[in-house]
C-alpha cells in the first residue's frame, strides 16, 4: 500500500492542475446535485420492529391515522384574576383559532372550547394545528403565520406560546463551527511557523467538508436521515480533515528539510505519513460503519454518513492535498528554513516531548497512578447516566417551546404531554368490548390519571385508547407504567378471548428507543474493543500493547461520559457553557460517542507508539524507545489534539442539544485521550512493562499479516537509491519554477 500512495503521491504533485481541476469538477457536480436532489430531513426517531412502532403502523393501517404531518399546539394561558371562558377572553382566542384556519399550509385547527380542552381553573387552553405537510417542508411563511394569528390574542392580556415539531426549524451552521476553525489555524500557525502550510490542512478540509456535506444532502433525496446528520458530518469532516493534512504536511516539511526535490518529498510523505492516515481513516470508518449492528436505522445512517466525510478526507489527503503542495513548493516552510537542507533539525535545545517523556519515564507508577486516579473521579458521574429522547421539556427554558409545555403541565398535568396510546385488535366487532376491558385493566394501574374509552374503527377490530399518566413523558414513573401496561397483555388476551394489546405514543417511542440503544452499547463497545485490539495487534506486533491501548480507550470513554452526565444532566457548570436546559442524555449520543473517540484514540496511539517500537526493534532500550516515540510524536499529536479539541468545542455553542452536547464530550474526550492517556499513561505503562510490552508469541507473528502503517518497507526500498542531502545543500526551487505541469 505504501508503494502505491509514494505513487499516488508524485503523480497528484506532477499532475497538480489535472487534480485539482478533477476536484473542482467534482465539488460543482456534487453542488447541483445537492440544490436539485437533496429531501428534507426528520427529528422524528423510532425503530421498526419495537412494540410502539408496529402499534404505529397498525394505526396508520386500520385507523386512517398515523401520518407525518407537522403540528403545532398554540398555549393560550391567563393570570389569577382571569379566565379564558370570559367574554373578552374567549372572543380574542376564537379570533386567533379563526386567523390560524387560514395560515400558509394549514389543514385544521380544533378550537379549544369545541374540542373541550380548557383546563379545570380555567386558566389555560390550547388549540391544535394541523398541517398539510410534514415540518421538514414547512416555509418560514407558515411559521411566521402561526406566530402572528397565535399572538392576535395578546391584545386581550393573554399569553400565547408555540409548542410541536411545526415550531422547530432546521438547524444551520454558523458561527460557532467557524470559532473553531480559528482557533484550529492559530494553533497550525504556531505548529508550522508559515501561513502557507497552516493554510493548506484548513483549505483541503473546508473542500473535503463541502463534499462531504453535499453528498448528505444529495442523500436526503433518496434516505431518511436525521436533522443532525449534517452537522455531526461537518464536526467530523473539519477535525479529521486538518489532522490528516497536519500529518501529510508535516511530513513533507520534513521530506523537504532534508533536500528532496518536492515531487519525491510529496511521494514520500504520501507513502509514509499517508499510509498512517490511511490505517487511521479506516479505524474511524469502520467504528462508524459498525453503528450498522446494533439495529437502529437512524442511527445508521447517521453513522454511515459521517464515515464518508471521514473517506472523503483522507481521499483529499492523499490526492488533492500533494498537488496543492505542488503549487506551494518550499513556501511550506519557515522564511528562515528555506535556503538550508536540515536547517530546521537543529534543535535549540531539548525538545519539551523529550523532557515531558523522562519526566513521566522516572515518576513511571506516579505518572500511571495520578491519571487513572483523576480519570475516575471524573467518570463518577457515568454512574447516573440516563438516557431519552429531545422533546420540549429539555427546550431551553426561555423558548416558546418550553414556556408552552410548561404550561400545559401545570393546566392539565405533567403527563399531558406525553399520553400513551394503547392500541387493541381483537376479532371484528370485538374491539369496542376488548378496549372496555382493557381501560379497567389499565384504571387500576399506578400513575395513571385518566383512561379514555375507546374509539373503535369501522370495522370494529381495531380501537385506540389515550392514557394520560400522572408523570411527565422522561420520568421514571412514566416508564414503569408502560412496563406494566405491556406486562398486562397476557392477562388481557386471555380475558377477551385473544385480543391483543400494544403501547404507543411519543412517550412509548422514546422509551422504546432508549432502551435499544441502552441495550446496544455493551455489544457495540464489544466489538469495537475486539476491533481496537486485532487491528493494533497487526499493527505493533504485540499482545500487551493493544491490551494497554484499548484500556486506555475505556478511560477516555467513562471520563467523557461523566463530564458530560456533570453538565448537561447535572447542570454543573451550565451558565458558562451556555446550557440552557438540563436533563436526560439524547439516547444515542453515548454509543456515537464511542465509535468516534474508539477512532480518534487510535489515532494518537499510532503516531506516539510506532515509532517506540521502531526504536526497540532497532535496538534501542525499552525506556529509551519510549522516550524517543514520545520526543517525535508528542509535537505532532498536541497539535492535532488542540485542533480537534477546538473543531469540536465551536460547536458547544451551537443551539441543537444534540450537538452542543457531543460536541463537549468530544473536545472532553479527545482531551483526556491526548494528555492524560496518550502522552501520560501510555509511556508509563511502557516503561513498567519493559520488553514484555512487545512480547509476541512465535506462532502468532508467523500467522499474522506484516502491516506496514508507517511505510517502514519503502522507506528501505527507497534509501538504496537515495542521495542524502547534508546540512547546508542548498534546497530545491519551488515547485513550478523551472517546469510546467
Amino acid at each position: 500500500m505504501a508503494t502505491l500512495l509514494y505513487r499516488l503521491g508524485r503523480f497528484s504533485f506532477r499532475r497538480r492542475r489535472l487534480v485539482l481541476a478533477l476536484w473542482v469538477v467534482v465539488l460543482a457536480l456534487l453542488g447541483v446535485g445537492a440544490a436539485t436532489l437533496s429531501g428534507p430531513t426528520s427529528n422524528a426517531f423510532s425503530i421498526p420492529g419495537t412494540e410502539s412502532s408496529r402499534a404505529l403502523d397498525v394505526i396508520s393501517e386500520k385507523m386512517g391515522g398515523g401520518g407525518n404531518t407537522a403540528t403545532a399546539r398554540v398555549v393560550f394561558t391567563v393570570g389569577d384574576d382571569a379566565e379564558l371562558t370570559g367574554a373578552t377572553q374567549k372572543a380574542a382566542v376564537e379570533k386567533a383559532v379563526a386567523a390560524l384556519k387560514v395560515a400558509p399550509q394549514v389543514a385544521a385547527v380544533a378550537d379549544p372550547y369545541e374540542s373541550q380542552t380548557v383546563s379545570q381553573d380555567k386558566r389555560t387552553a390550547y388549540a391544535t394545528v394541523t398541517y398539510a405537510v410534514a415540518a421538514p417542508d414547512l416555509t418560514e411563511a407558515a411559521r411566521e403565520g402561526l406566530r402572528t394569528a397565535g399572538e392576535s390574542a395578546a391584545s386581550a392580556g393573554i399569553e400565547v406560546e408555540f409548542g410541536g415539531d411545526a415550531t422547530v426549524a432546521g438547524t444551520e451552521a454558523g458561527a460557532t463551527e467557524v470559532l473553531g476553525v480559528l482557533v484550529a489555524a492559530v494553533v497550525l500557525v504556531i505548529t508550522f511557523g508559515a501561513l502557507v502550510a497552516a493554510g493548506l490542512p484548513l483549505l483541503t478540509a473546508i473542500i473535503g467538508v463541502g463534499v462531504g456535506m453535499a453528498g448528505i444532502q444529495i442523500a436526503t433525496g433518496f434516505f431518511d436521515l436525521s436533522s443532525s446528520t449534517s452537522a455531526l458530518a461537518l464536526m467530523l469532516g473539519l477535525a479529521v480533515g486538518i489532522d490528516y493534512a497536519l500529518f501529510i504536511v508535516s511530513r513533507y516539511r520534513h521530506e523537504l528539510a532534508e533536500g528532496r526535490a518536492g515531487e519525491e518529498a510529496a511521494g514520500r510523505a504520501a507513502g509514509t505519513a499517508g499510509s498512517a492516515v490511511v490505517f487511521a481513516g479506516l479505524t474511524v470508518i469502520i467504528a462508524l460503519a459498525a453503528l450498522a449492528v446494533v439495529g437502529i436505522p437512524f442511527l445508521a445512517a447517521m453513522g454511515f454518513a459521517a464515515a464518508a466525510t471521514v473517506f472523503v478526507a483522507v481521499l483529499i489527503s492523499l490526492s488533492l492535498l500533494p498537488a496543492l503542495l505542488g503549487f506551494a513548493g518550499v513556501t511550506v516552510l519557515p522564511k528562515a528554513q528555506r535556503g538550508i537542507a536540515g536547517k530546521h533539525e537543529q534543535p535549540a535545545g531539548t525538545p519539551f516531548g523529550e523532557r515531558w517523556a523522562r519526566l513521566v519515564v522516572k515518576h513511571r507508577v506516579l505518572a500511571l497512578l495520578v491519571p487513572v486516579v483523576a480519570i475516575a473521579v471524573i467518570a463518577i458521574p457515568a454512574l447516573d447516566l440516563r438516557l431519552a429522547l429531545p422533546d420540549d421539556s429539555t427546550a431551553a427554558v426561555d423558548s416558546t417551546q418550553r414556556k408552552a409545555y410548561d404550561q400545559l403541565s401545570e393546566g392539565f398535568g405533567a403527563g399531558f404531554n406525553g399520553p400513551l396510546i394503547i392500541v387493541i385488535e381483537a376479532a371484528a366487532g370485538q374491539a369496542a368490548t376488548a378496549g372496555a376491558e382493557a381501560q379497567k385493566i389499565i384504571t387500576g394501574l399506578r400513575d395513571v390519571v385518566v383512561v379514555t374509552p375507546p374509539t373503535p374503527n369501522q370495522a370494529g377490530d381495531t380501537a385506540i385508547l389515550s392514557v394520560i399518566p400522572a408523570s411527565g413523558p422522561t420520568s421514571e414513573d412514566t416508564k414503569d407504567l408502560v412496563h406494566a401496561i405491556r406486562a398486562q397483555e397476557k392477562a388481557f388476551t386471555a380475558a377477551t378471548g385473544g385480543a391483543t394489546l400494544a403501547v404507543t405514543g411519543t412517550a412509548a417511542i422514546n422509551i422504546d428507543v432508549s432502551e435499544k440503544t441502552s441495550g446496544a452499547l455493551l455489544p457495540y463497545l464489544a466489538v469495537i474493543v475486539g476491533l481496537a485490539f486485532v487491528l493494533l495487534m497487526l499493527v505493533f506486533r504485540s499482545i500487551l500493547v493493544p491490551i494497554k491501548a484499548t484500556l486506555g480507550f475505556l478511560l477516555s470513554v467513562v471520563a467523557a461520559f461523566g463530564a458530560v452526565v456533570a453538565v448537561f444532566q447535572w447542570g454543573w457548570l451550565a451558565d458558562l457553557l451556555g446550557v440552557k436546559s438540563t436533563g436526560p442524555l439524547v439516547s444515542f449520543v453515548p454509543i456515537f460517542l464511542i465509535g468516534i473517540l474508539f477512532g480518534l484514540a487510535m489515532d494518537y496511539e499510532l503516531f506516539l507508539v510506532s515509532r517506540a517500537r521502531e526504536e526497540y526493534v532497532h535496538g534501542a532500550s525499552p525506556d529509551d524507545a519510549v522516550i524517543s516515540g514520545v520526543k517525535h510524536g508528542a509535537r505532532v499529536v498536541t497539535a492535532a489534539a488542540l485542533i480537534m479539541i477546538s473543531v469540536f468545542a465551536g460547536f458547544i455553542l451551537a443551539d441543537d442539544a444534540i450537538i452542543k452536547s457531543i460536541g463537549f464530550a468530544l473536545a472532553f474526550g479527545v482531551l483526556i485521550d491526548a494528555f492524560l492517556v496518550r502522552l501520560t499513561i501510555v509511556p508509563a505503562v511502557l516503561s513498567l512493562l519493559g520488553r514484555a510490552a512487545w512480547w509476541l508469541p512465535r506462532w502468532l507473528d508467523r500467522v499474522l499479516p506484516n502491516v506496514d502503517v508507517e511505510g517502514e518497507q519503502l522507506t528501505k526500498e527507497l534509501a538504496a537509491d537515495d542521495d542524502e542531502l547534508t546540512p547546508g545543500t542548498p534546497l530545491p526551487e519551488p515547485a513550478g519554477a523551472h517546469r510546467s505541469s
